[in-house]
């Protein structure tokens, strides 16, 4: 189940991360995520708080940055590879965030444009969308691989509007992590915080 409240103002397009936003994905990233770690020898406590502080940055950044915070000297490119892998074999069961999705089609029926816009990896990003059952419903499709910087900054969000045509400020963009929401404000649009009981 996931929570959101829509603004009063009306938008044409409509812009949507996918990992705990259409997907309910981020409990089983976490859990990727901490058998990495602990496959390197990390320590710490990769708890909620934590992994959702990172949650929009790729995973080599968020790395990198967890090597400056903890003192650490991680290799980001055998963590993410682990990461990855983790994350392959419980992917199977993600689960769509169902009230988003059925949000996304009503707008889509309604002939609004829609996108998504992932500081995920194409492969893993397109996947989820195939696994939840929501492929054919986003023509549009913006990851991490595309853009100079990802989230905070706005540019997936200001690349997904204008592969759109739609201007920024027309563009209503939903995300489950404060970093996604400010790439969103950067970018001149909407944004809807979605939760996620639990």
């Amino acid at each position: 189940m996931a929570l959101f409240s829509l603004p009063e103002r009306a938008y044409s397009a409509f812009i949507f991360d996918c990992d705990g936003t259409l997907a309910d994905s981020m409990p089983l990233h976490q859990r990727a995520w901490i058998a990495a770690l602990r496959q390197y020898g990390a320590t710490f406590d990769f708890g909620w708080e934590l992994f959702m502080s990172r949650a929009g940055k790729t995973i080599e950044l968020t790395v990198a940055e967890l090597n400056a915070e903890f003192g650490l000297t991680l290799d980001p490119a055998l963590v993410s590879a682990a990461q990855r892998a983790e994350y392959d074999a419980l992917a199977v069961g993600v689960k769509p965030l169902d009230e988003v999705v059925a949000f996304a089609r009503e707008r889509a029926r309604a002939g609004c444009p829609v996108s998504v816009a992932s500081g995920g990896d194409a492969v893993t990003v397109r996947r989820t969308l195939r696994t939840i059952g929501v492929s054919d419903l986003f023509p549009i499709v913006v990851t991490a691989e595309e853009v100079a910087h990802g989230k905070p900054a706005p540019d997936l969000f200001l690349l997904a509007a204008q592969r759109m045509g739609v201007a920024p400020a027309d563009c209503l963009v939903f995300e489950d992590s404060l970093l996604g929401i400010t790439a969103a404000e950067r970018a001149g649009m909407g944004a809807v915080l979605v939760s996620r009981p639990g």
